[in-house]
């Protein structure tokens, strides 16, 4: 069975071979455990896939030494990324002041533009990369949309648009440019035919969503259901990543057209997706990076995904691992979570 039968399969809930495990290591972890980390990675192959060299004994990471590093990005959202390795906040906002918005103008979507004879050639490449039995991937920036809208206001500014009537014609108008801008990278992956597309963003705090479900649903449903529908009807699945409490919304999520969620596994609670959501869409989970694998034990590893597996997986699929990799999260952790994910990755197939 190649990866992308294997994956389509995992989505549909039709029999998968294998658990499918998403790991982002990053640089950061790199930089701290340098030799220690990749034996590991090499201890694991079928867990962490093809592995790509790293230039670990020039990187270094320390919580105290903080980065004068500014950076603006195409809207005109000025970042800056005080940690190295790690993602940043941005400090200026264009539209802070809403007297601007009329003479606001976004960017271009990054997409090529092609002539007919590139189409044709683009094509060709992607439907060559599934004959081989890839599966071709898209994603939207992180914060595609509802953030989108926080980095052009500032979190005050943008919580209060959605409180005020008064504000919402000017709302509008900016959910407009950034549906525009993305709807232009959706046609774009749909014309070249892409198997998949994942959109990006953070809607959750700790205890709940950032945002009421009312206005949830009211604003940033119907916005995603706009970019996520065509991809539906074109025959594309379609993921949606966000941390943070969103077990309200997960069914709106999956409504709006998500075949792929992707929950924070403590903070929503294992036995309330299993109840909410299994069986409903495919569950990319995020595995807990807050307290079990920086602080717990190796035992507290394995016990983590035993009963994520056992309560969550299925003979029929429908269960991917994401898996995110920060200091202070120990070397000993990590070799528990592969070993954990090579024995219970097994645990719903046949014979097995």
């Amino acid at each position: 069975m190649t990866f992308r039968e294997n994956y389509i399969r995992t989505i549909t809930f039709n029999a998968p071979l294998w658990l499918h495990c998403d790991f982002y290591i990053t640089g950061a972890m790199w930089a701290v455990y340098k030799k220690g980390l990749e034996d590991i990675v090499l201890k694991y192959p079928d867990i962490f896939g093809l592995y790509t060299l790293v230039d670990y004994d020039n990187m270094h990471f320390s919580t105290e030494d903080i980065d004068d590093n500014f950076v603006t990005d195409a809207w005109g959202c000025k970042w800056h990324y005080p940690l190295r390795y790690l993602d940043g906040v941005v400090v200026d906002h264009p539209l802070e002041d809403i007297s601007k918005l009329d003479s606001f103008v976004g960017p271009d979507t990054p997409v090529p533009v092609l002539n007919e004879a590139q189409w044709q050639d683009e094509i060709e490449k992607v439907q060559a990369a599934k004959a081989r039995g890839e599966f071709v991937m898209a994603h939207t920036e992180h914060g595609f949309l509802f953030l989108r809208h926080t980095y052009l206001r500032g979190f005050d500014n943008a919580m209060m648009d959605y409180a005020d009537p008064d504000a919402e014609p000017a709302l509008q108008r900016i959910y407009d440019k950034i549906i525009t801008y993305n709807r232009k990278l959706v046609d774009f992956h749909i014309k070249r035919g892409t198997d998949y597309i994942e959109f990006a963003e953070d809607l959750g705090t700790q205890t709940g969503t950032i945002v009421s479900p009312e206005t949830f649903r009211k604003w940033i449903k119907p916005a995603y259901a706009e970019l996520m529908q065509p991809c539906k009807k074109a025959g594309m699945f379609v993921g949606l990543h966000s941390d943070g409490k969103t077990l309200d919304i997960i069914e709106d999520q999956i409504e709006a057209g998500v075949d792929v969620v992707n929950p924070q596994d403590l903070c929503n609670g294992i036995d309330e997706l299993a109840r909410r959501i299994k069986g409903r869409a495919c569950i990319r989970l995020d595995v807990d990076r807050q307290v079990v694998l920086p602080y717990g034990t190796p035992k507290d590893v394995d016990d983590l995904i035993h009963e994520e597996m056992e309560k969550l997986g299925s003979p029929a699929g429908g269960l991917m691992f994401a898996i995110g990799l920060y200091p202070p999260t120990p070397l000993a952790n990590i070799d528990a979570l592969a070993n954990a994910l090579r024995k219970y990755g097994a645990m719903w197939l046949p014979g097995r």
